[in-house]
């Protein structure tokens, strides 16, 4: 198998590679594209972020520009700038059609490398179009937090990365632009990331990345920037929030489900670097290893994990007036930061608040009744039993049909209140 740098080819390299060396590479090529389809990214930030100039040196940078669009931009920017080329002038025509009176509040732009596609939608940035922000981020995977080096974090980027995190987009990269004007210093970086950092902890986000750049010089936006060493940014942490017990720099911990295991090397709180973190602080974690770790995954103590369950006995609320549980409905359950199916495999018994004992006369749970119930999960869970851990050993359970949450539920077998009295089943 040959190994070669494709992200690096233009699309004539890559066509002079399938000639002389006779190989199917479309079909990797366009596999690829098939697999992944194209990544949809959002633009968020402040107004004068430097989201245009952004989008125009990405456009720039990867050729994806057409010619008579070069031109106008090279001729537009040597008649009001000399020689320098403003690549905000790019999007542009976005601005001038608001001046005109039309009303387009997103616009998206379109350009690939060969091995990927990308739609990026360019969001305003002002607050009164917030509405349109949400629009334009509704279909992305990622998000580009845009933060001026200069002004560091504000109110705007903060309801950005909420808005982002209640749209489920989980990846998040902050770009914290014009580090030329800031003499490119480490600590106007630092500033940013050690603010924005405690708000990402709080956020269902999966993967949160910072990277100084300057989009107007092309500073680590397509190339790596010789102004600023990439250990700036070559940042891996996990955030999250501590369930239970305590969590030390230097424990081994094992990543639950894959088993995996490392060792933690620092934890950021909102205050700063500590030593440990307990719960229910919330924190960002770096591990030795440069593992995929997942929402909904779990960091664990190497010797002290949760049982990995799709078999859940429960004691459950019910809490919907409009229909009840039995055996055999599918519903969605909601499980730390963790969904998957789950069917309803048997009703065992029902709470009586007069005998205090399971009842079983009856195949329905109903609004405020509770049960002792059997579940089958589409995926396994890292589940603790409820009395011993409360936040891994609840769950609530969600109709996918209305999104409504219909139960709130207990993992673990019942206790003494639940035992069946002599003749029941």
């Amino acid at each position: 198998m040959r190994v070669f740098p494709l992200s690096n080819w233009t699309e004539l390299d890559i066509w002079r590679y399938i000639a002389e060396e006779n190989i199917d590479l479309p079909e990797i090529y366009y596999g690829h594209q098939r697999e992944h389809g194209p990544l949809r990214i959002a633009t968020a930030g402040s107004v004068d972020d430097g989201k245009s100039t952004l989008i125009g040196r990405l456009l720039y940078d990867s050729k994806a520009l057409d010619d008579d669009v070069l031109a106008a931009v090279e001729d537009a920017s040597r008649r009001q700038h000399g020689d320098y080329v403003n690549l905000a002038l790019v999007t542009d025509g976005l601005r001038a059609e608001r001046e005109q009176g039309v009303t387009i509040d997103v616009a998206y732009r379109y350009f690939s490398t060969p091995t990927r596609k990308f739609i990026l939608a360019d969001t305003p940035g002002h607050v009164q179009y917030t509405r349109n922000m949400v629009t334009g981020a509704s279909t992305a995977e990622a998000v580009l937090i845009m933060i001026d080096a200069r002004n560091g974090v504000v109110e705007q980027s903060r309801r950005h990365a909420v808005i982002a995190s209640l749209l489920g987009i989980d990846r998040i990269v902050v770009c914290v632009n014009k580090m030329d004007l800031v003499g490119y210093e480490e600590r106007a970086y630092e500033a940013v990331r050690s603010k924005f950092t405690p708000l990402v902890a709080r956020l269902d986000v999966d993967d949160a990345t910072f990277i100084p750049m300057s989009a107007l010089n092309g500073d680590n936006v397509v190339e790596p920037s010789a102004n600023m060493p990439l250990e700036y940014h070559d940042y891996r942490g996990y955030a999250g929030s501590v369930a239970s017990g305590v969590l030390r720099v230097g424990q081994r911990v094992r990543i639950v489900p894959s088993g995996v295991e490392s060792v933690i090397t620092t934890i950021e709180a909102p205050w700063g670097a500590v030593e440990e973190a307990r719960a229910p602080d919330a924190v960002t974690v770096q591990i030795a290893d440069d593992l995929d770790v997942t929402r909904g995954e779990m960091i664990c103590g190497a010797d002290d994990w949760p049982a990995m369950a799709q078999d859940l006995d429960a004691v459950v609320c019910w809490m919907d007036e409009r229909t009840a549980l039995r055996a055999g409905n599918v519903y969605r359950i909601k499980h730390t930061t963790r969904s998957a199916k789950a069917v309803v495999t048997d009703l065992v018994s029902l709470f009586s608040i007069t005998s205090l004992t399971g009842e079983t006369d009856s195949d329905l749970l109903w609004l405020n009744e509770i049960g002792h119930v059997k579940l089958r999960v589409s995926a396994p869970l890292a589940v603790d039993d409820y009395t011993s851990n409360r936040v891994t050993g609840s769950f609530i359970l969600i109709d996918e049909g209305t999104n409504a949450t219909v139960a709130a539920g207990m993992i673990g077998e019942p206790g003494f209140a639940f035992s069946v009295p002599t003749g029941h089943r």
